[in-house]
């Protein structure tokens, strides 16, 4: 990993999310194969390929063993996130360096494929990150983003905490400049950014059985310990107490053997010309 500031580089906006374990725990879950099956039949071995937001790695060392022996860099804006994804044991192809997706340390024409998985919907200005991996991106090279759309997920059983807790992760993200329904704008704002050639999927994530106790701890947690937390009571969104009560809900969702929650994401390819 190239060295660097132990705080993420200037101009980056707040994450919604922070990382606290709780949030770890679940980027740590995320595959190749769980999160990136679109991008997989594109891949071939000698690409060279950046991840943007790359958080634990878990994506992109899977890439990496892929593209072998090609380049992987894996890319973010924590330094604290990047040197335990570096303290992992990865495949010799693979990289890790601190920097900003608005201004990203590496000369035109440089990569294969760019990705970006779960990262336009925390920016203030997806646009300019897609423009700026654009820059990096070889012609007849493939731009690569998945993004949730939150507003779209669902849930069964109705459980009014997590109506609630819906409503409050929307005005955090928003406090942010962030957009948390960005699955749904991805196609928009990849032709903001000048990319015409590109092809739309969609693909959800369900949790049910044991992944929804998973899912519901993970969460929990967050409501209680993570930055959202903090940034909900230091705005005035809400209470440590109105927080505890959301957090109960969503365990007392999971209790219900019949409980399912929907994550639904877009998933954009934009061959760069």
């Amino acid at each position: 990993m190239t060295s660097g500031s132990p705080t993420a580089p200037p101009g980056v906006p707040r994450y919604t999310h922070g990382h606290h374990e709780s949030v770890l725990r679940s980027h740590r879950w995320r595959t190749a194969e769980n999160s990136a099956a679109y991008l997989l039949p594109r891949l071939t071995p000698g690409m060279s390929v950046l991840d943007v937001g790359c958080g634990p790695g878990t994506i992109t060392r899977d890439l990496a063993e892929r593209v072998a022996p090609g380049e992987v860099i894996g890319l973010d804006s924590a330094a604290d996130v990047l040197d335990t994804a570096a303290a992992q044991p990865g495949p010799p192809n693979l990289h890790w360096r601190l920097g900003d997706v608005l201004d990203l340390p590496f000369a035109d024409d440089r990569f294969d494929v760019v990705h970006a998985h779960q990262v336009l919907q925390h920016l203030t200005e997806p646009v300019r990150a897609l423009r700026s991996m654009r820059r990096v991106l070889r012609p007849g090279g493939v731009i690569a983003v998945r993004d949730a759309d939150y507003q779209a997920m669902s849930w069964f059983p109705q459980v009014p905490e997590l109506d609630e807790w819906m409503s409050l992760y929307q005005r955090i993200a928003r406090s942010n400049g962030a957009e948390p329904d960005a699955g749904r704008r991805l196609l928009s704002w990849l032709h903001q950014a000048g990319l015409t050639d590109v092809t739309v999927t969609a693909s959800t994530w369900c949790y049910t059985g044991d992944e929804r106790r998973w899912w519901a701890e993970l969460w929990s947690d967050r409501i209680t310990r993570s930055a959202f937390a903090d940034q909900a009571v230091q705005r005035g969104f809400a209470s440590h107490l109105y927080l505890e009560r959301l957090s109960q809900g969503w365990r007392q969702w999971a209790e219900n053997p019949d409980a399912v929650f929907l994550v639904p994401s877009v998933e954009v390819l934009a061959v760069h010309h």
